[in-house]
């Protein structure tokens, strides 16, 4: 689907209920400001991070050189980042979560759009320092990169309203049917097609898979009944329901095999060590808690300090 490339998930979801309904631009304008109004804490003041200076002594001397920390993230996926009014600006908790990381460390941050199954390469490769856009610390992502955990979330089915087909998180009742997902996710790339394989076992149809280049595109699949259902991270596409007017839904709020969610570094990176100082000492402090109230977040995905090296950096 083409599109311009800077666009809110709250307007692409509005958008597609323009083209749906036959409403105005009118209507798009007051949506995107009602969107930005469903943050639950979206005027909350978060108190800067205070500098720590033992996570600081840790970053390689390139890093703190040249003073910036360069993160990858894909801005489809509200609440965590998605675009402001501007439609330049990444914003979300995980654009605040990253300013917080640099205030931690003494570094300005910029976020840098990237396209989800991009990112993980342009870490390796050192296009950015690092990736923070959601990434579930999987064992073969382990392979390839190190994690510092800050979260720890599952998977949510969403569906049309109502669930006219009466579809669940169970791949038996998948099968035969079209299920969206993301590029690179792990829901796209593991989850279903484990559940497609239980399918052809069972002797039923397999799941036919259908995976977009950004969220905001599997949720519009979805809108307009390309899919008839789409799996994401279940926070994610709470919130999302929440933006699309009643389009479609969570089937059920069933938090499928949470998994710890972290920031990504090149394997073996000299700034693992540093980034998981920060993200233990984030996590403690006030901070933390001040995003995770601003966007609603809620507590059962929280971890503790000691939960967040998932690297094995000491």
């Amino acid at each position: 689907m083409n599109r311009p490339r800077y666009i809110s998930i709250a307007a692409l979801l509005l958008a597609a209920a323009v083209g749906l309904s036959g409403c105005t631009t009118a209507s798009l304008d007051a949506g995107k400001e009602a969107a930005a109004s469903s943050i639950p804490g979206k005027d909350a003041a978060i108190p800067a991070a205070p500098f720590n200076k033992s996570a600081a002594n840790l970053l390689p001397p390139d890093v703190k050189a040249k003073g910036t920390l360069v993160v990858g993230t894909d801005p489809t996926f509200a609440p965590y980042e998605f675009y402001a009014a501007d439609s330049k600006t990444v914003v979300g908790w995980d654009a605040d979560f990253a300013k917080a990381v640099g205030e931690t460390l003494g570094l300005e941050v910029k976020m840098v759009p990237a396209t989800f199954d991009t990112i993980l390469p342009g870490v390796s490769s050192n296009k950015y320092d690092v990736g923070i856009s959601g990434f579930n610390v999987t064992a073969e992502r382990k392979m390839n990169a190190d994690f510092a955990s800050y979260q720890s979330s599952g998977s949510g089915l969403a569906v049309k309203a109502g669930n006219p087909k009466k579809l669940a998180l169970d791949a038996m009742k998948l099968c035969g049917t079209k299920v969206g997902g993301e590029k690179g996710t792990t829901q796209g790339i593991e989850t279903l097609p484990a559940f497609s394989k239980q399918c052809v076992v069972a002797g039923k149809a397999p799941i036919d898979i259908q995976l977009f280049p950004s969220q905001n595109e599997a949720n519009l699949a979805l809108i307009s009944g390309r899919v008839d259902s789409v799996l994401s991270g279940l926070v994610g596409m709470g919130y999302a329901s929440k933006l699309s007017g009643g389009a479609f839904e969570l089937a059920g709020n069933q938090d499928f095999e949470p998994t710890p969610v972290g920031i990504a570094m090149p394997k073996g990176s000299p700034l693992t060590k540093a980034m998981v100082a920060a993200v233990r000492a984030l996590i403690a402090g006030d901070t933390y808690k001040a995003i995770n109230a601003k966007y609603g977040i809620p507590d059962s995905v929280t971890i503790s300090a000691d939960a967040v090296d998932a690297s094995g950096a000491k």
